[in-house]
């Protein structure tokens, strides 16, 4: 199994970060980043087109972080793919050793940079968390075996700040029924409504890791609060950037308590900077 999942099942406080592939072939930046973070975190996740937007496949990336000594989260929406294209690339991904799966959805390709793109969504984040759980089982969807079944550590993504949260917790329960041994959330920010959530979601007794945000300024937090559902950036926050000297800085603070708190309340942290990824060490070294 991976040293994720061995992480986990040990109560350790889990930090996974997040980059994002490349839109392009030149990776020297991208391979730096995850030299940078190699010592710092358990796991990198390797976003899948993120927001619709295209970039290096993030299979390919995942081992381009695995070839560096770096255990990553190979993130796979089912967006872009039918369930022979998503089967083959899970395939792929344990022959390559990679062990790590993030199931996902996905964003619609209205939202991206090519929103001509016809969208697939054969099947969905639960349906394939379901394919995965057969794949480790030595047989494909239809019930076909395999010559060698996967080794895969699937995981699925919450909003925990949504209402209402009947909901979520429904598609919660409905993901570990279909094989999800992790989670990581939307950013957080509200540690009472966090925990709140935890509270409602202890008979499900698996790991859950809150997603941390890095903030740079009271302008994105407030374009987030509007336009990002699942996202809910408490006032007091946004004010703190609205008069801090270096509202980037700043950001950099919050993230750093934030995963203070979290300590009490979650096993691990999922870090996401949108672009900001030479941050995530600066945020590390104030844990």
């Amino acid at each position: 199994m991976s040293k994720l999942s061995d992480a986990l099942k040990n109560k350790e406080f889990v930090i996974t970060a997040e980059l994002s592939p490349r839109k392009g072939t030149i990776v020297s930046n991208f391979i730096k980043t995850v030299n940078v973070l190699k010592d710092k975190v358990h796991a990198i996740n390797i976003t899948d087109n993120q927001r619709a937007v295209m970039r290096m496949s993030s299979l390919v990336a995942s081992y381009l972080v695995l070839r560096e000594g770096v255990e990553p989260v190979y993130q796979l929406t089912c967006r872009d793919r039918n369930r022979l294209a998503l089967q083959s690339d899970l395939i792929g991904a344990a022959a390559l050793g990679i062990r790590n799966v993030l199931a996902l959805t996905g964003d619609h390709p209205s939202a991206g940079d090519a929103p001509e793109a016809k969208p697939v969504f054969d099947l969905d984040a639960a349906t394939l968390l379901q394919t995965i759980t057969k794949l480790n089982a030595g047989f494909d969807l239809n019930g076909h075996p395999l010559k060698g079944a996967t080794d895969l550590f699937p995981g699925a993504a919450l909003t925990p700040q949504t209402e209402p949260l009947e909901p979520v917790l429904l598609a919660m329960e409905r993901k570990i029924q279909a094989g999800a041994k992790f989670f990581q959330t939307q950013p957080v920010f509200d540690i009472d409504a966090f925990a709140s959530f935890m509270s409602k979601t202890q008979q499900f007794r698996i790991p859950v890791m809150p997603g941390i945000l890095l903030l740079h300024s009271a302008e994105q937090a407030l374009n987030l609060n509007a336009h990002v559902p699942g996202i809910k950036i408490p006032d007091s926050l946004i004010k703190r950037l609205e008069t801090a000297a270096d509202p980037h800085r700043e950001g950099i603070e919050i993230a750093g308590e934030l995963i203070g708190k979290l300590r009490q309340v979650s096993q691990g942290v999922h870090i996401m900077t949108v672009g900001q990824e030479k941050d995530i060490s600066t945020v590390l070294e104030r844990i």
